[in-house]
């Protein structure tokens, strides 16, 4: 379906990015990879790609946190693959602690990363999808993107940011082939997650699979995780022509999160 199209994904050396980047080129996209990690690992994955799905995936090591790093990842993409049609910002951090003891440096970075990314993202390829009447926005935003939790006021401030930038970019490309949307996962069983799930077994010597049980219950009714996977193929529908008149849309994919 998407033979021919280049899809950049911000933060997809692992877990949802990486789920996202394999969906759209299991439709024969090529595929920007962005992000952080070890050296050999990362050219595994790139050319894991090229080799499973016969496509074209090249690495760029954008820092998203700065501006200059965002639209020289831009141009090369667009000069070694011949543009960006399709663009998920994706990338994000976490800090937790109350507002009170939240460190500004800690804030600063969040903002960057998981909010004034995309803006610097979006500005720099909506002119050439606008050239080319055909674009795919997608901002993976999170059930923290229209509810909040304590002690995550970068990242909910954030992710609610980004639901807003959805809606004016889809606004604002209302009339052409460009649409931007937001995904907003619940729990999604990353290698991150794990880390927490792994701790919190530690921390109260239970069972990692009690541990996982108890963390989905705090928020997540189906007490089951979200994929990467589920979220890469909700990436390709939303690049489908059956998608081009969902515009501006928060779709939850959170397992009943956000309908408590």
């Amino acid at each position: 379906m998407l033979n021919g199209k280049v899809a950049l994904v911000t933060g997809s050396t692992s877990g949802i990015g990486l789920g996202v980047a394999r969906a759209l080129a299991a439709q024969n996209a090529n595929i920007v990879l962005n992000g952080f990690g070890d050296a050999g690992e990362i050219e595994a994955l790139r050319k894991g790609l090229e080799d499973e799905f016969k496509i074209r995936a090249i690495y760029i090591a954008a820092d998203v946190s700065k501006p200059d790093d965002i639209n020289a990842m831009i141009g090369k993409a667009t000069s070694d693959l011949g543009g960006v049609d399709i663009l998920v910002n994706n990338a994000g951090i976490q800090h937790v602690a109350p507002i009170q003891n939240f460190p500004p440096d800690r804030w600063d970075a969040i903002i960057a990363i998981n909010l004034s990314s995309a803006f610097h993202a979006v500005r720099a390829t909506l002119p050439q999808m606008l050239d080319r009447n055909w674009g795919r926005i997608i901002n993976i935003a999170s059930a923290h993107g229209l509810v909040a939790s304590v002690q995550k006021v970068g990242y909910v401030a954030a992710k609610h940011g980004l639901v807003g930038l959805t809606k004016v970019v889809a606004l604002e490309t209302a009339k052409s082939g460009v649409t931007c949307n937001a995904i907003c996962p619940g729990w999604v069983l990353t290698p991150l997650v794990q880390k927490q799930i792994d701790a919190r077994a530690a921390n109260e010597g239970v069972s990692v699979d009690d541990a996982k049980i108890e963390l989905l219950a705090e928020k997540q009714p189906s007490l089951e995780f979200v994929t990467p996977e589920q979220i890469g193929a909700l990436s390709v529908f939303l690049c489908s022509e059956a998608a081009s008149q969902i515009r501006g849309a928060e779709l939850s994919i959170d397992g009943g999160w956000t309908a408590q």
